[in-house]
């Protein structure tokens, strides 16, 4: 039976977690006794109830042993039936085969139940009776052989002590009766088998693998894992693939769907609790009386059970407690999964790890729409173009895929069209059924919050949307953030951009026209352009629109807005207002102008209650005339505002908070009111090209956190006060007319990014280094011809995280700096400079993670660097020789080296760990191909790193290469009979591209988007894992290889069954249109393979390889280490007579 021990079946040593079922049942036995009555009458029910059940037909003949077949056949069926009649121990084919099955039962979980028919199970255990006599003549026979003799006695020990079935203690001896209450606890056992997980299954499989490993981690005792993502994304479809793979495992298991809407039913709770306790304990039919009795029940009757529960569609904390409530409820070695839309109940009841399932890539999600709408992978030739539209608005939601495809399927072209066209604004109604449970869920205030965000600020800043939800309404923005992120409505990015996807945006949309009842005068947030110009130039607005967005290039009198007395958030691009902005609502919180054709805000205009004054790209000269009292005003934004000359006087903006004066290019004068603002934290003023100075009175900043003049080209210095904004934590000063910074800059003991010099460093700077000027404050004294007392001066930094001092003049004197004291630095940027040597002082930054070191064309060397360091790029280091790889034994950095044409070693590669990372060796000419191919070598040894190379020849010992984008590849057994497992696959691909025109001649290299590989098994089109990575491109080769090591460690279920698999290479050039994948191989790399890996790898590196050569390396056998070695040897005694 199913073991009960605590081991995980994802454990290495959990045989169950890796076998494949062939059989339901096996039957053992005695044919002379029961082959033509209760054996086959068993057979005929087993079969009868759709149970696959295994018989050997055959009588075996004296003298023959049992066939490997038969062998088989017990190891793939899951249940084992052994019918003992009295002369079962008389054969010793069924002995044999009893033994194989306690095998099973022990190796492989096996199910044993034994069926004690004209027998005792006392006989069977203790082989007296009829198995009495039928031993004293085995041993008399096979004397010889005790051992096998003993072997039988113990496996029928073994199976007499096994929970069964007899006919003398079942049904009064009927048999019939008998033979149907085994039938019914054989599929009690089998449980219920396999749940239909979906039609067309795209994509699954990497899903499962992904929770596959989650539950590795998981913890040993009980371990529970969630599953959450957005309505429609396919997490039931994915937990119903994982249990399929894994129920066959536990004792019992039981898919508890659709938990929410059940228990909103009067005892929906109770009923959830009766089906979790029948599906583990059948046949039992169990009556619960109340939700508490439950409870103990499950906890008392299940705590000694090894099961898996899959508890899908939960959205509150109470209906887990009732079903699941701690850990301990259930036996050591259970797997719970839990599957929600809500991700922070996850994190409520304590999950051991939560996978989060996303959308479909393009390609399968092409795949999937096709196979609905057309029966066919691909779409048909007529309609690509309008599938890829479909594929388009989905954004990879299978939901919509799979509802758009049924859809279309039976619609003409014509009719697709329409229908594309109608999806842009309206979703279709049965998605949109299936996303508003989500939007239901949430209270009155988030449900407006998030139809807000739809309306108006998808891809807006967080911080800054916070600000407007702050002020709307009556709760903290970061909890209405949390439950809508939880519940999978928005994201946040890396960036702090808020994003939605696009059904869900206009799910949201169309829940507010539905409200409105098709009047756009009574929606509460008016959006589309049409609606916009309707509801303005008709007068039709009410104080029901609370949100207006107008994007039409025409006036509007400002007599439309007087009815919309509640309009709080309006947007305006490319408008006109004219008449009195009086008439315009004074409840207006959020003001976003576009290109505002206005020289300044008319007087007339209140804005006493706005919080965002948002007018970028506007015609403003001067915002407004005197003191204007916004209190409430948060952000104030005139970015790219070109005649915009001074700022306006600050006096009345008591809670600004940032300013954003970007690219301003007239702007000559902050007002020295600015000190004022004492709530102000960010001060942007990147590129306002003709800003000279900087009023003293910003010393009063004491919020101040980020100040950025960057590219400021004409501003000399910054304001002798620096030193009091005790809060500056960013300093930006690149590409500035700075001189000298003030002394006062050394108190800044928050400072933790600092960045400053010039841009794009050329021979045209002033001779003097803005590095030299920049020392000049460090010290107390001139200090333009000694470097001496910059060290202590850099303790003053202590603080710093981020050092950018690219292009700015360092020399091979000033290289000597001290940058020890920076004990907290983790990114420092030296390119763009003519020293020759690193300041050694780098060797001591012991939390240094990032080092750029880019066109520094006089470096020969980098050496000495510490060994937290997880990114080096000396691209374009021309005169670079040597390169020590900072090393630890677990990883190796990403070393970008391209460019660097006189390269000849990187030391210490050899010592890298076997963690993942990426060599760049585009354009290193010097590099020798010997030098290259160890790197290739190191992949063969098990070394796990991406290579990027110019050029495009795939080695001829590769095991299968091919031409374009595809390759399709038979695999050998996952483990043949010798123990060669399959380790890993080394995958190289070749681009190529058709001219570089394309590229940016001030730079070496193109970048270029994710080189993706798929492998897919290729019987049934199921994708099996993928793997990618970034490469650059080199501007001086029109081929490029990358080449990776995938390793199939742990892979061995995931590959069991697989013939052949089909390699699919995908990369999208942003910059390059006219590149493509040419050519792609794959090599196998078995496990005792490694010196014929060697051989090959010597032989085709000597320039031996030929037809008759290889196809002579890849026929042979060879099973020493020696024998590789001599034929390596004398393939180079071979090399060396040829060149003689």
């Amino acid at each position: 039976m199913a073991s009960t021990d605590s081991e995980s079946p994802f454990s290495s040593s959990s045989s169950s977690s890796r076998h494949r079922w062939n059989y339901d049942v096996f039957l053992s036995f005695r044919g002379k006794d029961t082959r033509k009555n209760f054996t086959d009458h068993l057979y005929t029910a087993l079969i009868q109830a759709g149970i696959h059940t295994f018989r050997d037909d055959n009588e075996l003949p004296r003298g023959e042993e049992i066939s490997p077949q038969l062998l088989k056949a017990i190891e793939g069926s899951r249940i084992s039936i052994v019918v003992f009649s009295k002369n079962y121990a008389s054969s010793r084919w069924c002995l044999d085969e009893l033994v194989k099955i306690i095998e099973c039962k022990q190796n492989i979980d096996q199910v044993v139940l034994p069926i004690f028919y004209d027998t005792e199970p006392s006989d069977v255990r203790k082989q007296t009776g009829s198995y009495a006599k039928a031993f004293d003549e085995l041993e008399e026979r096979f004397k010889e052989e005790m051992e096998k003799v003993n072997k039988w006695r113990g496996a029928l020990a073994q199976a007499g002590n096994l929970s069964g079935f007899g006919l003398n203690n079942e049904a009064n001896g009927y048999e019939a009766e008998f033979i149907k209450r085994i039938v019914s606890d054989v599929a009690c056992k089998l449980g219920n088998k396999t749940l239909h997980v979906a039609k067309h299954p795209v994509g699954i499989y990497s899903r499962v693998q992904g929770i596959i490993s989650l539950l590795k981690g998981a913890k040993p005792d009980v371990g529970i894992v969630g599953i959450h993502g957005i309505a429609g994304i396919g997490k039931t479809t994915i937990a119903k693939a994982v249990f399929n793979k894994l129920y066959f495992g536990f004792e019992g298991s039981s898919f508890l769907s659709d938990v929410k809407e059940i228990s909103d039913k009067p005892n929906g709770l109770v009923e959830l609790q009766e089906r979790l306790l029948h599906d583990i304990l059948k046949p039992r039919v169990w009556k619960v009386s109340n939700v508490y009795e439950g409870m103990n029940l499950i906890k008392e009757r299940l705590h000694r059970k090894k099961i898996l529960v899959v508890f899908d569609d939960v959205d509150k904390r109470e209906q887990l407690e009732a079903l699941m409530g701690e850990r301990c409820w259930f036996g050591a070695g259970s797997i719970i999964i839990v599957v929600t839309k809500n991700k922070h109940l996850l994190t409520e009841v304590g999950v051991d790890g939560m996978y989060h399932a996303k959308e479909l890539d393009r390609d399968q999600s092409l795949e999937l729409f096709s196979l609905h709408a057309f029966r066919e992978t691909r779409p048909a030739k007529d309609y690509e173009e309008l599938s890829g539209k479909v594929v388009d608005y989905c954004k990879g939601l299978p939901l919509a895929l799979q509802i758009l495809g049924s859809h279309l399927s039976i619609r003409d072209k014509a009719g697709w069209e329409a229908d594309i066209a109608h999806w842009r604004n309206i979703p279709h109604d049965d998605i949109q059924g299936k996303l508003r449970v989500s939007f239901d869920a949430l209270n009155v205030d988030t449900s407006e919050i998030f139809l807000d965000i739809a309306c108006y600020f998808v891809g807006g800043d967080k911080e800054y949307v916070a600000n407007i939800v702050g002020a709307r309404y009556d709760c903290h923005p970061e909890v209405a953030f949390r439950t809508l992120i939880g519940r999978s409505l928005i994201t946040i990015d890396t960036w702090n951009m808020l994003s939605m996807h696009d059904i869900l945006r206009k799910m949201g949309r169309e829940i507010i026209r539905q409200r409105s009842r098709n009047h756009p005068g009574n929606c509460s947030r008016i959006v589309l352009p049409k609606d916009a110009y309707n509801v303005l130039s008709k007068e039709m607005g009410t104080d029901a629109v609370e949100g207006l967005a107008l994007d039409v290039q025409e006036s509007f009198s400002t007599k439309s807005f007087t009815k919309m007395r509640r309009l709080k958030l309006l947007q305006i691009k490319r408008a006109n207002l004219v008449g009195s902005y009086s008439l315009l609502p004074k409840e207006l919180i959020w003001l976003c102008w576009s290109g505002c054709p206005l020289k300044s805000l008319p007087s007339d205009f209140h804005l006493n209650d706005l919080v965002i004054l948002d007018m970028q790209e506007s015609n403003v000269r001067k915002l407004w005339k005197g003191t204007k009292i916004l209190n409430k005003l948060k952000i104030l934004n005139l970015s790219y505002s070109m005649y915009l000359t001074k700022t306006p006087n600050f006096r009345g903006l008591s809670s600004l908070e940032r300013l954003v004066l970007t690219e301003c290019q007239s702007l000559v004068e902050v007002h020295q009111s600015i000190g004022n603002l004492k709530s102000l934290v960010l001060l942007n003023l990147e590129v306002c090209d003709s800003l000279k100075t900087l009023p003293e009175s910003m010393g009063n900043l004491k919020s101040l956190q980020t100040l950025n003049v960057t590219k400021c080209i004409q501003l000399e210095k910054l304001p002798e006060s620096l030193g009091d904004i005790e809060s500056l934590t960013e300093l930006f000063t690149k590409g500035t007319a700075i001189k000298q910074l003030p002394p006062s800059a050394r108190y800044l003991k928050k400072l933790t990014k600092l960045s400053f010099g010039g841009y794009n460093y050329s021979p045209d700077l002033p001779s003097k280094s803005w590095f030299s000027r920049f020392s000049s404050w460090l010290s107390p004294q001139s200090c333009s011809s000694s470097i001496d007392v910059l060290p202590a001066s850099f303790n003053s930094f202590s603080s710093l995280k981020e050092l950018n001092l690219s292009y700015s003049g360092l020399s091979e004197a000033t290289s000597a700096i001290d940058l020890g004291s920076l004990c907290f630095l983790e990114n420092l940027n030296l390119s763009g400079h003519e020293f020759f040597n690193l300041p050694s002082s780098i060797s001591r930054l012991s939390k240094l993670q990032f080092l750029t070191v880019e066109r520094c064309s006089n470096l020969l060397s980098i050496s000495e660097l510490p060994s937290s360091v997880l990114f080096l790029s000396i691209n374009d280091c021309t005169s670079i020789e040597r390169v020590s790889a900072p090393l630890q034994p677990e990883r190796l950095p990403l070393l970008d080296v391209k460019g660097c044409r006189n390269l000849i070693e990187i030391q210490g590669i050899e010592c890298a760990g076997n963690n993942w990372s990426i060599l760049n060796l585009n354009d290193c000419n010097n590099l020798s191909e010997n030098y290259k191919m160890s790197f290739i070598q190191g992949l063969c040894k098990g070394k796990h790193y991406d290579i990027c190379l110019a050029g495009g020849e795939i080695p001829e010992w590769f095991s299968h290469r091919g031409d374009g984008s595809s390759l399709s590849f038979r695999l050998p057994s996952v483990s043949v009979a010798d123990g060669n497992k399959l380790q890993a696959l080394l995958l190289w691909v070749v681009s190529a591209s058709s001219s570089n025109e394309a590229t940016d001649q001030e730079t070496s290299f193109l970048q270029f988007d994710m080189c993706v590989a798929t492998f897919k098994n290729k019987s049934n089109g199921i994708e099996l894992f993928e793997t990618m990575a970034a490469v650059t491109f080199d501007r001086n080769s029109t081929k490029h290889s990358w080449i990776q090591r995938i390793s199939l460690i742990g892979s061995e279920e995931l590959l069991q069954g697989v013939e052949e698999l089909e390699l699919n290479v995908k990369i999208s050039f942003y910059d390059v249109p006219r590149c493509w994948v040419e050519k792609c191989g794959v090599h196998l790399i078995m496990e005792k393979s490694y010196d014929l890996n060697l051989f090959f790898f010597g032989i085709w590196h000597l320039g031996l390889i030929n037809d008759q050569l290889h196809k002579f390396a890849k026929s042979i056998s060879m099973r020493t280490t020696e024998l590789y070695i001599s034929l390596f040897i004398m393939a180079a005694v071979l090399a060396s007579d040829r060149d003689e």
